[in-house]
């Protein structure tokens, strides 16, 4: 085999390894910057809730969600948590600064929903205190 097969100056010459090092020089320097002002720890020990826990909702308030966030509890339906909204928005209207449901048993007077119904509601929703007034001095 001729020598020059094996001779790695015709393949890089110095310009070219000054620019391939350069390069890796550059490259290197816009890598540590990314990793200085994006670090991702883990803490430990691992907090009880995670991170972004706070994101999930597990129960929500019927006073205030959308009748598509209803819908997606189990057995409820579209139809039911659409009459849930149209009752809360009605009582809103009738009862202003109240609201509308305070406890799972204020939703028995929506059409369709009964005692079973309820005991199935209980554990995806919450209700949040009602707030007094404040009474003018």
């Amino acid at each position: 085999m001729p020598s020059h097969w094996l001779d790695y100056d015709l393949l890089w010459k110095p310009s070219h390894r000054r620019a391939l090092i350069a390069l890796l020089a550059v490259l290197l320097v816009c890598l540590s910057i990314k990793l200085a002002f994006n670090r991702a720890r883990i803490p430990d020990p691992q907090p009880e809730n995670g991170l972004r826990s706070n994101e999930l909702a597990t129960q929500i308030d019927p006073n205030t969600a959308s009748w598509e966030e209803l819908a997606a509890i189990p057995r409820l339906g579209e139809k039911r948590a659409q009459a849930i909204v149209a009752l809360r928005d009605q009582l809103l209207r009738d009862h202003p600064g109240r609201l509308p449901f305070s406890k799972p048993d204020d939703l028995r007077h929506v059409k369709g929903i009964g005692p079973s119904t309820i005991a199935n509601l209980k554990p995806y929703l919450f209700f949040a205190p009602a707030t007094r007034p404040a009474t003018a001095r």
